[in-house]
């Protein structure tokens, strides 16, 4: 039987194909505040295989994160970011051997106030790419 096309999946698909660097940074962010919020409200019934599943998704991310930053150009902020994330990926192991929510707790509030500032920045790349293509999209009459 032939995969039927979803129309969300499409929407998605698109969407992240499109999305500029910085705004795909945000959604990879907005992702692991979904699984650890997810994690967080399973601690308490303790469903414990949904907790880890969420961590483990959210350590994927991360990985992913520290793959693709330039230390090299990125200078002193790339290796703060790595040092974050090395920081984040431990506590996670912890909060998943020690079944701890505050230790998620820590690291969502960390990583909300870091999706912020990416957003911030996405949010000034696109105005920065609208005001360069309006620019070149005049012309001069002489």
């Amino acid at each position: 039987m032939a995969a039927v096309n979803n129309p969300y999946n499409q929407y998605k698909q698109t969407q992240i194909s499109t999305a500029s660097q910085g705004h795909l940074i945000v959604m990879l962010y907005d992702g692991m505040i979904k699984f650890l919020n997810i994690a967080i409200e399973n601690m308490n019934p303790k469903s414990y295989d949904v907790v880890n599943t969420n961590i483990l998704k959210t350590q994927d991310i991360i990985s992913e994160l520290m793959v693709s930053l330039n230390t090299e150009e990125g200078g002193q902020i790339a290796q703060n970011l790595l040092s974050l994330y090395v920081y984040f990926k431990k506590r996670l192991l912890e909060a998943n051997i020690q079944k701890k929510a505050e230790i998620l707790q820590e690291i969502l509030k960390m990583i909300t106030e870091l999706r912020s500032a990416w957003a911030e920045i996405a949010s000034k790349e696109t105005k920065n790419d609208s005001y360069s293509h309006q620019k070149s999209s005049f012309t001069v009459e002489g």
